[in-house]
């Protein structure tokens, strides 16, 4: 999305336009030539607008508007979810000019007059505006052509949508679950229960519905007395109470706390045995005077017994301010004694009630959009009413500046909830002592100073997971009306209750002096008088803790921002309704998406390198309790959601976290090659080992093939000599064939014979011609079987050491076949190596 750009040539504003006439003939809104502006196409292919989320359509749209925070011009839509502006160049979407229909708190149509230029003839139309109000910080303002009809349709179709007849008509329940499809949140809030209290076992539905969810440790149990919500319609259906403290018990002392929040408890520590519990205000009347044992002992049996034996102490933390606390005495209410309740201690933290805080965050936003970069009329503060404003170094309206932004005092609110929820840690981590806290109705103070304090005290609520487990216990669970204080129509039955409108905001964002506007002539206001930041207040306080703790949070500031920019827009259905009964009566978690899961997979797309998460996180830095000293406790400006809007240049306060993201990038890459070339290397050594055990046994192979050559070259000779021993000569020729002449014959006749290792004949035939081969072949006579024979002879000439009787010392040789028509003899290497023949068969040379 683009960036809002800042305009430095305009020296005049919107709201000095009929000033002085000084300003007379250098009016701002005539160098905008309204008359000279081209509509643009009537005609807008929907089809083309791949901007559009799931089941989102266009309603309305307007043409040749400008959005004046920017002088950008382009083209204004309505659609069911959300209000579009797109440059009229590059048709992209311009973020400061698109903000959903629930972020918006007001809006109305106003006229600007300007005077026309003395050598005019005739006065410049008075130009249409449009003014929302946001409730994420900022004010925007479109300009409309003169003499169309186009900012009644616009305005008209923002009422209709900001308004729908029925809870089903909102976007969150349109586009339904759709690819961020939710889980039970009742079984999420039994698992951080089974966390808390050292249980390994995981939570299901089915244990919701039969009940048998009430496990306990050896202080704590989980009751399912409020399983109906007929005890209290706005706690969640299971509560962790002491284990003593029996559920007719727990009935009991609920009739004496405000809409029957008794206390409960929100966090324990396993090893110390400390609680943090919440409730409401005590119903004590107006004399102070009203008891309830069963609350005494309810609120006693969160203080189990130290290791020596001693009593723990305990603190009853009181949000309000004492007298706020006695005025609503007068109304039944009040606020606990300490002789009441067994060695206790009353604090009261001085926190202004949800007016208070509405008030103060609509001065913020005026502070900021009348000393920003880019304010709703167009104007920079450095140069409207000639700089006197901010400026050229004028030492006392920056003074003044200064003053009006601590007179918004919302970092006073800060402050004190903060300081407030630090002295809560420090009291349980270091005094291991054991704190109630409540307000007057224990849903919005209350919900600030436990769940700030949970943050404080567990790491785990300091990651992705437990801020998540964090808000859906102590903000979603236990009631905080969120329909009520982001200003949505509130749910009764199945229609909506129409929220009355109202003017709650003496000091609005409009700022209309004297000349500037006229009176409006048509306003809406979408929210109540139980409008009221009371969480996004907390989640500025989250923010402050990450600054002063960079290390000790896995998300990052921009997480907070896009997390706080989902819950306003109610795309999804986790903040809808009041109270866990009722989202579980509207089925929110099976007809609406989830934002969590929107979140996560957003982190999924990048990975660790996601602008979500934080670059410095380091889990065992900071792997206990965050216990900060109030001199560190004074809050800054949030630049990345306080600024964003109005100093959008200054608000890249998360430069270093990209830097740094970028870094770590870079090196997760380089460790990631690292890894493959370490692995690469490790193939290539196994490779090379490998090769090199092959080479061995090659070499064995060789050295064992060269002696057995050697060998087989030793038996050839002994061979040979045996053979011309009996008067046989060797011949061999080049083609293989071996000739075998026998010299010496006693029958007088002497025989040649041929043999051929290629062709088969009466003598024996070679597999291989490279074979060295030697072939006998003697014709035998009748008398073949009488040792005179030329068989004898050859046998007797062959093995001179036959043995004594005659027999043969080499039978398995084949070299005399008796009673055989041929004596026949054959080497080869192979056949000797099997048939280990030895060199002392032979006589020696």
């Amino acid at each position: 999305m683009d960036v809002p750009k800042h305009r430095s040539g305009r020296s005049t504003s919107l709201r000095d336009a009929t000033d002085s006439s000084k300003m007379e003939g250098t009016g701002s809104w005539d160098a905008l030539e309204w008359t000279k502006i081209e509509p643009v196409s009537r005609f807008v292919s929907h089809t083309n607008l791949d901007f559009l989320l799931e089941a989102e359509h266009v309603i309305a749209e307007g043409h040749g508007v400008v959005l004046v925070n920017t002088d950008d011009a382009g083209m204004l839509m309505i659609t069911n979810f959300r209000l579009l502006f797109l440059s009229e160049g590059t048709r992209k979407v311009i973020a400061l000019g698109t903000i959903p229909h629930a972020t918006i708190e007001k809006f109305n149509k106003t006229v600007a007059k300007t005077q026309s230029n003395a050598r005019q003839l005739e006065k410049t139309p008075p130009q249409r505006l449009l003014q929302v109000i946001g409730k994420d910080m900022r004010i925007i303002v479109f300009g409309f052509r003169p003499r169309t009809k186009q900012r009644r349709i616009i305005f008209d179709a923002l009422r209709r949508c900001t308004k729908p007849a029925t809870l089903w008509d909102l976007y969150a329940f349109v586009c339904g679950p759709s690819r961020f499809r939710n889980t039970n949140p009742q079984v999420r809030l039994l698992d951080e229960y089974f966390r808390l209290l050292g249980k390994g076992a995981r939570a299901s539905t089915d244990m919701i519905e039969s009940g048998s969810f009430t496990l306990s440790n050896d202080l704590w149990r989980i009751s399912s007395i409020n399983s109906n919500y007929k005890m209290c319609a706005s706690y969640p259906f299971a509560l962790v109470v002491p284990k003593i403290i029996s559920d007719d018990e727990v009935l009991l002392a609920s009739n004496f706390r405000a809409r029957g929040r008794l206390p409960v408890v929100s966090w324990c520590h396993l090893g110390t045995g400390a609680v943090l519990a919440r409730s409401s205000q005590p119903l004590v009347g107006l004399m102070m005077n009203m008891r309830s044992n069963m609350d005494e002992k309810l609120v006693a049996a969160l203080c189990s017994k130290l290791d020596d034996g001693s009593r723990r102490k305990l603190y009853i933390a009181d949000a309000r301010p004492r007298k706020n606390a006695l005025a609503n005495g007068a109304m039944g209410g009040g606020s606990e004694s300490s002789s009441n309740y067994f060695q206790s201690e009353i604090v009261f933290f001085g926190i202004d009630n949800i007016h208070a805080m509405r008030d103060s965050f609509a001065r913020l936003r005026e502070y900021l959009d009348t000393h920003g970069r880019a304010s709703s009329d167009g104007m920079s503060s450095f140069l409207r009413h000639g700089g006197s404003t901010w400026g050229g170094g004028n030492l006392s309206s920056m003074s003044a500046s200064v003053s009006t932004l601590g007179d918004s005092g919302w970092l006073l609110h800060v402050q004190n909830v903060l300081a407030g929820s630090a002295w809560i840690a420090a009291r349980i981590a270091m005094e291991k002592a054991s704190v109630l806290v409540h307000c007057s109705d224990g849903w919005d103070r209350t919900s600030q100073l436990v769940a700030l304090a949970n943050l404080l005290l567990d790491p785990y609520y300091r990651t992705f997971n437990g801020f998540q487990a964090l808000v859906e216990k102590d903000w979603l669970a236990f009631g905080h009306p969120f329909c009520d204080r982001v200003g949505l129509p509130a749910f009764s039955g199945s229609e909506l209750t129409r929220q009355p409108s109202s003017s709650n905001f003496a000091a609005s964002p409009g700022r209309q002096p004297s000349g500037a506007f006229t009176s409006p002539s048509s306003s809406h206001a979408q929210t109540s008088n139980n409008y009221s930041p009371i969480f996004l207040q907390w989640v500025d306080c989250v923010s402050q803790l990450l600054r002063m703790y960079p290390f000790a949070f896995e998300f990052s500031a921009a997480f907070l921002v896009d997390f706080l920019d989902s819950m306003l827009s109610c795309r999804f259905g986790n903040f809808l309704c009041n109270s866990e009964k009722e989202r579980l009566q509207c089925n929110i978690s099976e007809t609406c998406g989830c934002m969590w899961v929107y979140l996560a997979d957003l982190r999924a797309l990048e990975g660790g390198s996601h602008v979500h998460y934080n670059p410095f996180y380091d889990p065992l830095k900071h792997n206990g309790p965050l216990l900060p000293p109030a001199a560190a406790l004074a809050p800054t400006l949030w630049p990345q959601f306080h600024l964003r809007w109005a100093c959008p240049e200054e608000a890249q306060a998360g430069e270093i976290e990209a830097k740094c993201r970028k870094i770590i990038t870079k090196y997760t890459e380089l460790q990631k090659a690292k890894e493959v070339a370490e692995r690469k290397s490790k193939e290539i050594s196994n490779a090379m080992e490998s090769l090199n055990a092959e080479l061995q046994n090659l070499k064995q192979q060789n050295s064992s093939a060269m002696n057995m050559a050697n060998r087989a070259n030793k038996e050839n000779m002994s061979i040979k000599r045996a053979i011309q021993s009996i008067g046989c000569k060797v011949h061999f020729s080049n083609t293989g064939d071996c000739i075998v002449d026998i010299e010496s014959n006693p029958l007088g006749t002497v025989q040649n014979f041929l043999y051929c290792s290629k062709k088969g004949s009466d003598g024996i035939t070679l597999d291989d011609e490279k074979d060295l081969a030697v072939a006998v072949t003697v014709t035998a006579d009748d008398d073949d079987n009488d040792e005179n024979s030329p068989i004898g002879r050859v046998c007797e000439n062959l093995c001179p050491f036959r043995s004594a009787d005659g027999g043969c010392r080499w039978p398995n040789g084949r070299c005399a076949q008796l009673s055989s028509q041929f004596v026949g003899l054959r080497a080869n290497f192979d056949a000797f190596d099997k048939l280990s023949i030895d060199d002392s068969y032979f006589k020696p040379e």
